[in-house]
């Protein structure tokens, strides 16, 4: 079978008023004066042939009044919405100075969509590590970027651990193999090739650059977003709102994906599949109202008593603590010893997903339940209004999901806890504390992994980890129990 691969497409860094140097030539960086004529004409051929296609002259020189010359200059203006002059201008010189894709722009224009995988369920590993993180946080970055084509699409993608994964993604410097070598710090980021056998859909990061979660050096949720585009078969566009636009952006609305992005996924491989509520496919209706005994629905009931059973997120709402699965919700009065129990849609028909994360504000009487990028409020069993977007507590763009929260009434602050950082929300000033996040490790000594749900009860933070709760004094900064998680449901 004839493999198909995408040009390789690097991503990049544009930062205003730096001036740095381009990914194949390194133009010469002196306090003295801007540089002669003759050298802007040097930088602007070698950017012209690389990137438009620009044909060496067979006798001569080039000129910059030569037709072709000036025409490919125009190419390049139109491309990045520049004034169509023709000419070296002060801002067409500062693009061919900027770090950019190494990919021709016109020809990676000229079609809005690439090849495509041939199926829906897509897998992926990650082979070689950056130095820069811990191997978790990467992985739970990695997910969160194929998440967002993911959510966009009917793509389905399964992590493997072999070294046949559809899509292998690499942490490599300088030569590594594939004749499309990095060039060190500030440079190219990351490239990817198109769908297809072989070197197919494979994700290459340049190691040199720095990689964090966060605003500083090169948020690697953003890049990888941007290069898992290319291994779906997706182009460079010319709207700089667009995921897909060639120059690295540190910050991103919070729905990173354009409507084009979101039209060219499509086109590729279709929209979002419906899904029927689950409560419906089992023949119930989603009407019953709040809080109705987990004994009406034998069928759907979960083993609360499972020795490996996790949370997505607990919460105290009122008098009543929550505990959220999937989709499924078990609700606990403090005061009584029954456990209602069911679908979420049972108990807030509004709530048709999964929980992520939540927390209870008791002055407020208020829950916040999230999922993914929105959350909702809840006061009393009522859902109240529309879902908000996450980034409403300002978080930066770049930030989708959290994997836990909770809120401490003593400090008047709620935590948010991503990966292996966390955020400290200001609930009477309404705003993210200053410097933050901050690396969980160090502000909670014994808690070393990602935390899938915590709580806030009778001075004592409990964080839950897989099948485990981890009682956590505050005051301390140690754990002082360890239990299991299905204790909490009685067993």
């Amino acid at each position: 079978m004839h493999v198909m691969v995408l040009s390789c497409c690097v991503l990049v860094l544009l930062l205003p008023g730096l001036c740095l140097s381009a990914p194949t030539f390194t133009p010469e960086v002196t306090s003295s004066p801007p540089a002669e004529p003759q050298g802007d004409l040097k930088l602007a051929i070698e950017y012209l042939q690389q990137f438009y296609n620009l044909q060496k002259e067979p006798l001569g020189r080039m000129k910059r009044s030569g037709a072709s010359f000036i025409s490919k200059v125009k190419e390049m203006q139109i491309f990045f919405g520049l004034n169509t002059s023709g000419a070296l201008d002060f801002d067409t010189l500062e693009l061919m100075r900027s770090p950019r894709c190494g990919v021709p722009d016109v020809e990676e224009y000229s079609q809005i969509q690439g090849t495509r995988w041939d199926k829906n369920v897509i897998t992926y590993s990650i082979g070689t590590y950056t130095r820069d993180m811990p191997r978790n946080t990467v992985d739970s970055l990695v997910d969160s970027a194929f998440s967002v084509w993911a959510r966009a699409s009917s793509l389905t993608f399964v992590r493997s651990y072999t070294r046949n994964a559809d899509i292998m993604v690499h942490f490599v410097t300088y030569e590594h193999g594939d004749l499309f070598p990095f060039d060190g710090p500030r440079g190219t980021l990351a490239h990817a090739f198109g769908p297809g056998l072989g070197v197919g859909g494979d994700t290459h990061f340049d190691d040199s650059e720095h990689w964090t979660a966060g605003d500083t050096g090169f948020n690697l949720f953003v890049v990888a977003a941007h290069e898992f585009g290319h291994a779906l078969g997706l182009k460079h566009s010319r709207n700089p709102e667009s995921l897909m636009y060639p120059s690295y952006k540190s910050s991103h609305p919070a729905n990173i994906l354009s409507d084009e992005d979101v039209a060219n996924i499509h086109a590729l491989y279709g929209p979002v599949r419906s899904r029927a509520n689950h409560v419906l496919r089992h023949g119930l209706s989603s009407q019953h109202g709040p809080w109705i005994s987990g004994s009406l629905f034998p069928r759907l009931m979960q083993n609360k008593c499972d020795p490996d059973l996790t949370f997505d997120a607990v919460s105290t709402l009122g008098d009543a603590t929550c505990f959220f699965r999937g989709r499924y919700l078990w609700i606990k009065h403090n005061e009584q010893y029954d456990i209602k129990e069911g679908p979420i849609t049972n108990f807030m028909p509004k709530i048709e997903t999964s929980i992520d994360a939540a927390f209870w504000v008791p002055r407020r009487s208020t829950a916040y339940l999230i999922h993914e990028s929105t959350f909702w409020t809840v006061r009393g069993s009522l859902v109240k209004g529309k879902p908000r977007a996450l980034s409403h507590f300002g978080f930066p763009a770049w930030v989708q999901d959290v994997d836990a929260a909770v809120h401490i009434v003593k400090t008047g602050r709620t935590l948010f806890f991503m990966h292996d950082i966390y955020w400290s929300y200001n609930e009477n000033r309404r705003v993210m504390d200053f410097g933050y996040p901050k690396y969980i490790s160090d502000d909670f000594p014994g808690v070393n992994t990602t935390i899938n749900a915590a709580v806030h009860k009778e001075g004592y933070l409990y964080f839950f980890i897989g099948p485990e709760v981890y009682k956590y004094d505050y005051t301390q900064k140690r754990v002082v129990a360890v239990e299991k998680a299905n204790s909490w449901l009685g067993c």
